[in-house]
């Protein structure tokens, strides 16, 4: 076999239709649009107009809502922060801030409200946090293991002021 002998197979390769070519070829004269009106017009139909009937976006309620001055957060689950302190990704020695899980993988972008520490796993190495927010049961856990939360709403003033 010699390259100007490869072939495909029979049938794997099939031409485009050429719209618009004649009336030999099958596609001439409206090109596949059928007759006048509307749709035989280049641009067709309104997107979103359904010929007069009530368009579907209009015949379905409106649902939830979106708060338009809604702050993003990042959730921290302790049990990751007890995997990244495992794996010597995060210094116990440094405060654990936003930038610092940011820096271990713990999150993958920083938000602008901070960080929320959720959770209530066992920690086994005192930590100290800086965080946004925290709840109850985490901050029971990072005490429990002689660490400490150090709750800033800093970023939130910042921001509602900003």
């Amino acid at each position: 076999m010699k390259l100007n002998e490869i072939a495909d197979n029979p049938g794997a390769r099939k031409d485009r239709k050429r719209i618009g070519r004649g009336l030999g070829s099958g596609t001439g004269k409206t090109g596949g649009r059928g007759g006048k009106g509307q749709t035989a017009r280049k641009g067709g139909a309104k997107p979103g107009f359904e010929g007069g009937q009530m368009p579907i976006y209009r015949r379905l309620p409106k649902r939830g809502f979106n708060k338009p001055n809604q702050v993003e957060y990042n959730a921290v689950n302790l049990a990751r922060v007890a995997i990244a302190v495992e794996a010597k990704k995060l210094d116990v020695k440094n405060p654990v801030t936003a930038e610092a899980l940011y820096a271990a993988g713990v999150i993958s972008k920083l938000a602008a409200g901070g960080v929320r520490l959720i959770g209530n796993a066992e920690l086994k190495s005192a930590l100290k946090f800086e965080v946004f927010y925290a709840t109850k049961g985490a901050i029971a856990s990072v005490e429990k293991a002689g660490g400490s939360v150090k709750i800033s709403r800093v970023v939130e003033e910042v921001k509602a002021h900003g």
